[in-house]
């Protein structure tokens, strides 16, 4: 590996540019939405890792129109200062237009304390000790309340593509490669029930076999988690990538596009 590579969390801007062209590339905001289905007086809802809030909103519009009257009492851990500005541009907005019975809060420190809900998408990859973090928020869980955790899934290209490269990117200790068949087998050890359900989405990668394209570069940072990845990667790294990106393990083809494997795993946790 060329020592001018480095990993994309090394430069915040750049991940951020890049994950934002992820998701407009994926489906992956989509088909978790359509999944979202049924989750008193008053429903706790804690969100773990809740990004700018796009997909927070459609769980509170969710519970909200199950629930209508219900006050909702939301709170979000996001370590992101630019997420949790949209996250709170965002919600506020919503909760400005539907006048709904709704409060959130952006938690400052763990709070023990029981909850009817609690949501971790898309984050478990960059916590330390997953394990431990199920564990905890498991014993966080009042009567009959859920975790919802959605990760990539093990049929996924992101599982073939981490499995066959992950010792030729750059190394960090901020995000594990972590997939749902890691993730049943940890919930499994710790003798927690769940349900786990896959939900196909793919992601365009089309521009990443245009040399010089600004959002297929992107898509190559983020697919490798590389900062400049097109710039910095040797030659045969991306060749060999470039020519699996387009095995039927990786990707389809479909109306001449190139269709990046990204199902996803939905998985419920029952207290």
């Amino acid at each position: 590996m060329a020592s001018s590579m480095r990993s994309l969390f090394s430069d915040h801007g750049k991940y951020v540019e890049s994950f934002r062209r992820f998701l407009n590339n994926s489906t992956e905001h989509q088909c978790i939405i359509a999944r979202i289905g049924d989750t008193k007086r008053e429903i706790k809802i804690l969100s773990i890792g809740g990004g700018a809030g796009e997909i927070d909103l459609p769980i509170l519009s969710k519970v909200q129109a199950q629930y209508p009257g219900v006050h909702i009492n939301n709170e979000v851990v996001e370590p992101s200062a630019e997420q949790i500005a949209k996250y709170k541009e965002l919600v506020f907005a919503w909760h400005k237009e539907t006048s709904s019975e709704y409060q959130t809060r952006m938690m400052e420190e763990k709070e023990l304390q029981k909850w009817d809900f609690i949501h971790m998408i898309q984050m478990l990859y960059y916590v330390k000790d997953i394990p431990a973090t199920l564990k905890f928020f498991h014993s966080l869980l009042g009567a009959n309340a859920k975790i919802l955790i959605t990760v990539v899934s093990g049929t996924s290209g992101w599982d073939k593509l981490w499995k066959k490269y992950r010792s030729r990117f750059p190394q960090n200790d901020l995000c594990q490669y972590v997939t749902s068949s890691d993730l049943t087998q940890m919930l499994d050890n710790l003798g927690l029930k769940y349900k786990c359900h896959d939900l196909l989405s793919v992601m365009d990668i089309s521009d990443c076999f245009i040399d010089g394209n600004e959002n297929g570069d992107l898509l190559w940072d983020f697919l490798t988690e590389t900062c400049n990845f097109n710039s910095t990667a040797p030659p045969d790294l991306k060749a060999e990538i470039l020519k699996d990106l387009q095995e039927p393990e990786f990707s389809i083809k479909k109306e001449g596009k190139v269709l990046f494997n990204n199902t996803l795993s939905f998985i419920v946790v029952e207290a």
